[in-house]
């Protein structure tokens, strides 16, 4: 290399790094809980958040695709992917990822959903270099080569069989297909059968290529460790690789779910020797982003979402027609569902669909006792920082919330948007949402007669 060349690489680096912004967008008291973010030239987001208190640290890359990002043919192909990146890289085997990790007593793993993908690894602090540089090297230097997609095949196929094996998991598969059809988000996250057999590795390397680009990713850490480090480390992973700024990215598509909502009133019914029928019954919900959500999440929790819940009390205390029995609902970008879950003998189905029925209408109409409420808010505020007390949560926390909402809410901020719904404002999203005409999803050992039944449910 010239000397001019030398000048001029230098010159480059020390540009890109003088564009690199860094922001602080929580600021905890001595620095606990304080939440930075760092966008480096490419596009690349870092987030940390600090607790000094701890021993541990979960770092974390999420990429901002998911099973609504494939066409028909690619169903799968977002967690395809996930498995392929343990299979290794120019850096590292696939015993040379896991080993690595297990040396130090960490623990290592990923998760598809229909927006989002996401891998991490937490470790004592004092490991964290090896986490990054592992996490990163999966990222940014995946193989993906012709006889690990063969092998990984087999694998997927058993998990699809496995999920297959607990018709309360396929339920909420059959119960999406049922809201939204055969669209991205009526389509299972692990694909089909058919799908999976039929992707190619050429296939699977394009949609790798097209949207793990550094402007669809966002880097998270969390627990004893140091923003700048992390950014450091991070940095000179993702150079090393030459993957920090790229040019053949495609940006991430709109998302307009609510078009492929059907109408309401619709019942699918999937036939099948089981112990039990596993019932879901539900309607359209709200996006993530509304602002409604906090209400919703007050609904949802004194309606089905404890002992204590109305559906509990009616459904299994009063009445002991069902062990499990709850109510739920998830939020995309730009459309959301709520269902009510139970799992009970095939002979009490209309009964337990009738009592469920039942308390949606008059929650609609009626809406929630003030006590009902006051019992709600004070479980969800209890649950929210319970669910915050270890390092892996507060890396989903804030790494979701770029990636989501591109913005970070602190805890005293969420409880106090908990704390701030009032019973009218419960009464008018119950009102609003259970007002709507449900669809049901059924799996059970059906007889023609309960079928024809079923659809009464939902007139």
């Amino acid at each position: 290399m010239t000397s001019r060349s030398l000048r001029t690489t230098a010159r480059t680096s020390s540009e890109a790094r003088a564009v690199a912004r860094t922001q602080t967008l929580l600021k905890g008291k001595d620095g606990i809980g304080t939440v930075r973010r760092t966008t480096l030239p490419g596009g690349l987001r870092i987030v940390t958040e600090t607790l000094p208190s701890v021993r541990s640290a979960t770092f974390g890359i999420w990429a901002h695709v998911g099973s609504r990002d494939e066409t028909p043919a690619l169903n799968g192909a977002t967690h395809y992917l996930e498995h392929l990146l343990f299979k290794g890289t120019h850096k590292r085997s696939a015993l040379d990822i896991s080993a690595a990790i297990d040396a130090v007593g960490g623990e290592m793993n990923a998760f598809t959903a229909k927006e989002y993908t996401c891998y991490y690894a937490r470790v004592l602090d004092t490991d964290l270099p090896l986490a990054i540089d592992v996490v990163c090297d999966m990222l940014t230097g995946s193989l993906i080569l012709e006889e690990d997609i063969d092998a990984e095949r087999g694998v997927i196929l058993e998990e699809i069989a496995m999920t297959e094996d607990d018709p309360g998991d396929v339920v909420h598969d059959l119960f999406a297909k049922t809201m939204f059809g055969d669209t991205p988000l009526g389509r299972p996250v692990l694909g089909t059968v058919d799908t999976i057999n039929a992707l190619t590795r050429d296939q699977v390397a394009r949609f790798y290529k097209k949207h793990y680009d550094p402007t669809h990713l966002v880097v998270a850490a969390a627990g004893n460790i140091d923003h700048a480090t992390v950014v450091r480390q991070v940095r000179r992973a993702f150079e090393k690789a030459g993957a920090l700024t790229r040019t053949d990215a495609v940006p991430v598509a709109p998302r307009d779910g609510r078009r492929a909502l059907r109408a309401a009133g619709r019942v699918e019914l999937v036939n099948r020797r089981t112990e039990q029928a596993h019932v879901v019954l539900g309607m359209p919900g709200f996006a993530r982003t509304d602002d409604r959500r906090w209400a919703v999440g007050v609904l949802n929790t004194a309606l089905g979402g404890g002992m204590s819940s109305r559906l509990f009390q009616e459904v299994r205390e009063k009445r002991g027609l069902a062990y499990s029995v709850y109510s739920y609902t998830s939020g995309f970008a730009d459309c959301g569902l709520f269902g009510v879950y139970a799992g009970c003998r095939p002979n009490q189905v209309h009964d337990v669909l009738r009592i469920c029925r039942d308390e949606l209408d008059r929650v609609a109409s009626d809406g929630l006792s003030d006590d009902e409420i006051r019992r709600a808010v004070g479980q969800l505020k209890g649950s929210t920082v319970l669910g915050l007390e270890d390092t892996g949560a507060l890396m989903n926390r804030i790494g979701k919330s770029e990636l989501c909402w591109g913005d970070q809410m602190s805890v005293d901020d969420m409880l106090a948007h908990i704390a701030a719904v009032t019973p009218d404002d419960v009464r008018a999203v119950a009102s609003e949402l259970l007002g709507q005409r449900p669809s049901l999803s059924v799996i059970g050992p059906l007889k023609d007669k309960q079928a024809d039944r079923l659809h009464e449910a939902v007139s």
